[in-house]
Parts: structure tokens; sequence; C-alpha cells
């Protein structure tokens, strides 16, 4: 199986299987005007290790930043600062698995994650999803049989099917998590990216109302800024309960090496503070959602006979399903030819499903460049007819 982190193509290229913000949407000047006013006043503590957690201040403004968006009160305390999104699920499951533990996964799911948990000796089942997200009576028929240590989730705008788990689901598999003794891991990264109606409420949020209860809690929220400011920040954060930061903030690495990425939480704590962040996102999902409107227009001009889709309302992603048997893997080995490129839906599968689907990315081109390379893509699905 040929799975890849589809880096820069070659010029003329236009890669549908990046899954990057464009460099325009980069934020140079915000990042080097929150750097300067952090560094205009810094004392030099602020470069030491840090709090194991993460610097006090920056999880305050990170907690009014979160509750903005949420609507929901959130406790600094329930919060803890990574180093983005992977190491995050890394050391979840140093923390929460062992070697030979079952992890239930979506079918199909973010491709990248499978390693992550492949390298820390874990078994990977795959529960079907829909367009309500997580099948969760599918998931109660496993339970019945096995018993994992984690349920893997994208429940908002997923990666690769773009669609939303509903808050009637995201609540019965919180409870399944405590009647059961799962922890959930809850990739919450593309949740302030909607370009529409706001999804159903955060898994964030329901492990906050776990902690004001007093219970010992089953979930793990974790954020990213990678998808709304810049991923070389290389910043992060898990939203669990009081209870369950202990258990993270014991990892060996963060117990030796403090705060996980001390520098970068100050300068984005002030980009918060400056109301830089939010002016940001405001963009982003302005951008965002003009470039869903140009790949879906393209598509039903050039694709509306070949393949089947539903129109993402945030995320980065249409997930589409070719109406042939056509093998989208050997399709993507020709992609290159015609300049253009995808990631093929097999990868997304623990089981190799998915043969005639593939994932499009619209975050990283243009809106024109988004036609073009839904012309190409069109003009590959021709040859292979």
């Amino acid at each position: 199986m040929n799975v890849t982190f589809d880096d820069a193509p070659p010029p003329g290229h236009i890669n549908f299987g990046i899954g990057q913000p464009s460099p325009d949407l980069l934020p140079v000047e915000l990042v080097r005007t929150a750097s300067a006013d952090f560094l205009a006043n810094a004392n030099p503590l602020e470069l030491n290790y840090g709090e194991a957690q993460g610097d006090r201040r920056f999880r305050q403004s990170l907690a009014g930043l979160l509750a903005n968006e949420s609507g929901v009160p959130v406790n600094a305390d329930s919060l803890m600062l990574t180093s983005g999104n992977s190491q995050a699920l890394d050391l979840v499951c140093s923390q929460f698995t062992r070697p030979g533990d079952t992890v239930f996964v979506e079918e199909p799911c973010y491709f990248l994650a499978f390693s992550i948990l492949r390298d820390r000796g874990l078994k990977l089942v795959g529960i079907p999803t829909d367009e309500n997200g997580l099948d969760i009576d599918q998931l109660e028929q496993a339970l019945k049989t096995v018993k994992p240590a984690m349920v893997y989730t994208i429940p908002s705008f997923h990666n690769p099917g773009g669609h939303c788990q509903s808050a009637a689901r995201r609540q019965r598999l919180a409870e399944l998590s405590e009647q059961h003794g799962f922890v959930i891991a809850a990739d919450e990264v593309y949740q302030f990216l909607h370009y529409g109606g706001k999804p159903p409420v955060a898994f964030g949020t329901l492990a906050e109302e776990q902690g004001t209860s007093g219970r010992t809690g089953t979930i793990l929220s974790l954020g990213s800024f990678s998808k709304i400011l810049a991923p070389g920040m290389r910043l992060g954060w898990i939203q669990t309960t009081p209870s369950l930061v202990k258990r993270l903030v014991a990892n060996g690495v963060v117990n030796s090496g403090g705060s996980l990425n001390h520098f970068s939480s100050h300068v984005v704590r002030h980009a918060i503070d400056l109301g830089l962040q939010g002016t940001h996102l405001h963009t982003l999902r302005s951008t965002y959602g003009k470039r869903v409107e140009a790949m879906d227009a393209a598509l039903k001009q050039y694709l509306d006979d070949r393949v089947s889709w539903t129109r993402p309302s945030g995320g980065y992603f249409f997930w589409l399903e070719c109406k042939s048997d056509i093998d989208t893997t050997e399709l993507r080995r020709r992609a290159a030819q015609f300049k253009t490129g995808f990631q093929a839906g097999p990868v997304f599968s623990v089981s190799g499903q998915f043969k005639n689907c593939l994932r499009l990315s619209f975050a990283h081109y243009s809106q024109s460049d988004i036609v073009e390379g839904v012309r190409r893509l069109a003009e590959l699905m021709r040859s292979a007819a």
C-alpha cells in the first residue's frame, strides 16, 4: 500500500493529496508581531524549561479562546500543552495503552494516525462510519467481543470523510467509554474550521463536564494550532479532566523535559491576547469556505457523471466515491502524468477497503488552481475508463 505524506509538488503540479495550508495563509506578519510583543518584555525564566503542563498564562489564554468558540467556560487546569496533534496522540498512547492492546478506529480514518498507533504495538480494529460519523450501533456490537483500551475518533469535519458526528452519537460514545472503561482520543483539529453552521458540541466540552462533576474522566480532546495558525509552531493541546492531566504529566519525557514547547506557547499566547489569532481564524474560515465552493462547483462541472460526494461544511477535505470499479491506488500512480494528485481510498482503511474512493484537499490551493486541478483529475479518470 502506497502510504505517503505528500510534500510540495513539482512546479506546475496541483496535488490535492497535500493536506496543508497554502503559503498565503501562513501568517508571517502575525507571528512577527506576536513574537515582538512577547520579547519586548520577556524575562530570562521564560526561556527556561517551563511548567510540565504548559505555561499557566498560555493555558488561561487558550481557555479563553476555547470558551469563546464553544460558549462554555473552560478550566485552564483541564488543559495541557503539546507539540502538536501527532505528538499528543503518541503521548496519550504512552499513558493509556500498552503494547498488544486494541484500539478502535473509524473506517475510513486519518491514515497517518495508523502509524502512530502501530508504533506503540497496538492492534487496530475498524468501526464503520456514515454521514453522522462513527456508527455507534456497530461499536456496541464490537464491544460484545472485544475490550478496547481506546477509541480514536475524528468527530468534526472528518479526515477523510468530511462529515460530522452527531451530538447524540458523541454523548452515547462518552457514556459507553465510562461503562466499558476505554478512553476516547478525540482528534478535534478541525473543530473551529466551519464554513456555515458550527459543528455539534466538542468532546472537549464533554471532558469539561466530566471534570466539573468530579469524575476521573475518559475523554481526551486533542487540538492543534497547526490548522488554525501555522504547522511550524508545533503547538497543540489536550483538554481533559484534571485527573487525567496528572497521568499525562507523569510521562517520562514530560517529567524530564518540562513544557513540550515553552517558547512557541509564549508567542501564541500573545497572538491570542492581541486578538490576532481570532482575526486569522476569521480569515481562514472565509478563504476555505470559498475554496469549498470552488471545488464543489468544479466537481459538478467535470466529474459529476463519474463520482459522488457530499459537500463538507468545514475542515480540509472532500471524500469522493467513484461510480465505477476504478482502482484509485493504481490511478494515483499515474496522476503525475496529468500534473495532479490525491490520496487513494485504501490508505484510510485498516483492512484495505475503499478501493474506488479518494480524498481531495482544498486547503493548499487557490480557487483557480482548484478548478484546474479538478479538470486534470477528470482527464486522468477518462484516460482510465
